[in-house]
């Protein structure tokens, strides 16, 4: 009986004395071998970090409003492994975030994640009633969502900021390295159960700096509501609109409708969200012949009282091309070529200048290569080398076909005539806080003698030429009517479908406004007189009364 007991204690001494011994090789190993990330891991349970994101720098037009700016918000998040209660917590989160519990149920209590968003940009206020409940494994930090206080007024030029902070579109894309900041960071420590006990701060985020536009609110929202009346007039498709003081190349307007709410971005069509202006082109029609007449002044062909013997039609190597209006045969100046909008005119002056040169004048007012504007995705338009011209080219380049520019590109030309030869480059912005003002890029397109006479001929297209309904009582207005058939997919032209457009410049005899206007697609009339110039009539009249600038024609 003796023996069989001793044999037991021995037996039992031995298990324990195994037992000890892979304590032991287990402590060792956990203490020597598993030290480091075991505290790595014991870290991450009770110690967390968290990025602390800059407030962005606020965007404002030329008067100090702002047209974008941060708001306060709150992130929520969870640790599901530190959730007791998924349920209750669930139910917490529908009453004071206004959040489905049954969609955030499964994520709580999913313990294989160690860290699921709840709501990011919640409302601060909501997000505090949550966090006064205490619930163990909810975590909360600051954040800063963007707010576009003016709505719809130059949405498309602003853009719109991603979750993340980062800029996606317009402006706040192209600035958004000055925009953003530098994020902060600042470590959390938590009790077992999850709770934050203490915040420690490792770094200080460093705010994004202020951009100052030249844009003005105020020019910005009629410009945007009178292209929204023109298109519900004309039953249009869309309409864009440009407004550049021409002495210094400041946008103060870039309006594009239909429209939509800034903050509302994500449920805009993406069609709505592109400024016209910069990225679309169009065929700009007679606008365009400007360029022909002023090329053609430049090289010394001809004066503005050079008369030519016009025909109705004329017919260039394939092609038979005809003025707007059926007519009979007709002498016309070079003034009234460009009055009357005569095809076969600038037809006739375009020969005379002939492709090679005429190539080299399109090239010198801008077209074919982007203006530079601090804008992204800025189209160059489309512009055909003279080594691809064909033999009809020469009968529909001078007359704005066969050519695409961009808003922009044709608002910077008419302001270089409007300043006196001197082409500016335009701009959006006029400084971000803490640095310069960029420097003005100009360079000469046109003497100052031809400027001249091409002001007094764009005089004359509003006084007695296609573009009366743009004149304003009191002031003199300068500009020129533009329509064109647009294109269709197969190198032909569509039936029935054109852009109707007018740039004006006013007062001609101290310009401080450019202003185009294009439609896309009007019903019922389609000529850029009907249908464009009273809509530049209706903007130019309210910029000048709100800019208080002086009549210069009070008899007018």
């Amino acid at each position: 009986m003796n023996r069989l007991v001793n044999r037991r204690i021995r037996l039992l001494l031995a298990v324990l004395t195994f037992a000890f011994a892979g304590l032991l090789l287990r402590a060792t190993w956990l203490q020597g071998v598993r030290a480091s990330s075991l505290a790595r891991l014991g870290q991450t349970q009770h110690r967390e970090t968290v990025t602390l994101p800059a407030s962005r720098g606020t965007i404002y037009d030329r008067t100090g409003v702002e047209l974008g700016l941060g708001e306060q918000a709150t992130t929520v998040y969870a640790d599901p492994k530190q959730i007791a209660n998924p349920h209750a917590a669930a139910a917490a989160i529908e009453q004071t975030l206004g959040l489905d519990a049954n969609r955030i149920y499964p994520e709580l209590a999913d313990h294989t994640r160690g860290f699921v968003y709840i709501e990011r940009q919640a409302d601060p206020a909501q997000a505090a009633a949550l966090q006064r409940l205490k619930i163990g494994g909810l975590g909360f930090y600051p954040e800063e969502r963007r707010s576009y206080p003016q709505g719809s007024v130059a949405a498309q030029v602003l853009g719109y900021v991603g979750i993340d902070g980062n800029g996606l579109a317009g402006l706040e894309l192209q600035f958004d390295h000055q925009l953003q900041g530098r994020a902060g960071q600042e470590t959390i420590v938590k009790d077992p159960a999850g709770r934050a006990i203490d915040v420690q701060q490792q770094r200080p985020e460093r705010p994004g700096r202020d951009v100052y536009l030249t844009l003005d609110h105020s020019i910005q929202a009629n410009a945007e509501e009178v292209l929204r009346q023109t298109v519900e007039k004309w039953q249009a498709k869309s309409a864009s609109a440009v407004v550049l003081d021409p002495r210094t190349g400041a946008v103060l307007a870039m309006a594009v409708q239909p429209g939509y709410n800034a903050n509302r971005y994500p449920s805009a069509p993406r069609d709505v969200q592109r400024n016209r202006t910069v990225t679309d082109t169009y065929e700009p029609g007679s606008t365009f012949k400007l360029v022909t007449v002023a090329a053609a002044l430049s090289e010394h062909l001809v004066s503005p009282a050079t008369r030519f013997t016009l025909p109705y039609s004329l017919k260039v190597a394939d092609r038979v091309i005809h003025d707007a209006e059926p007519r009979g045969t007709v002498s016309y100046s070079v003034a009234q070529i460009l009055a009357h909008s005569s095809n076969i005119g600038a037809i006739e002056l375009a020969e005379m200048v002939g492709r090679t040169r005429l190539s080299s004048w399109i090239s010198r007012f801008g077209f074919g290569r982007v203006t530079g504007i601090d804008y992204p995705g800025e189209s160059p338009g489309i512009v055909l080398p003279p080594d691809k011209w064909s033999g009809s080219t020469i009968g529909n380049v001078p007359i704005g076909q066969g050519i695409a520019v961009t808003p922009v590109q044709m608002a910077a030309a008419y302001a270089a005539i409007a300043n006196r030869g001197v082409w500016l480059r335009p701009h959006l912005v006029d400084h971000v806080s803490g640095g310069a003002r960029p420097s003005l890029q100009r360079r000469r397109l046109v003497s100052a003698q031809v400027a001249t006479q091409l002001m007094l001929m764009l005089k004359d297209v509003v006084a007695e030429g296609t573009g009366t309904y743009a004149a304003i009582p009191g002031y003199e207005v300068a500009g020129k009517t533009g329509t064109a058939q647009k294109p269709d997919s197969h190198g032909g032209y569509a039936t029935g479908r054109y852009v109707a457009s007018f740039v004006g410049i006013v007062p001609a005899s101290r310009p401080r406004f450019v202003i185009l206007v294009m439609v896309d697609e009007p019903q019922n009339a389609i000529w850029g007189g009907v249908v464009a110039a009273p809509a530049f009539q209706q903007i130019a009249r309210f910029d000048l009364q709100y800019l208080e600038v002086p009549p210069d024609s009070p008899t007018g």
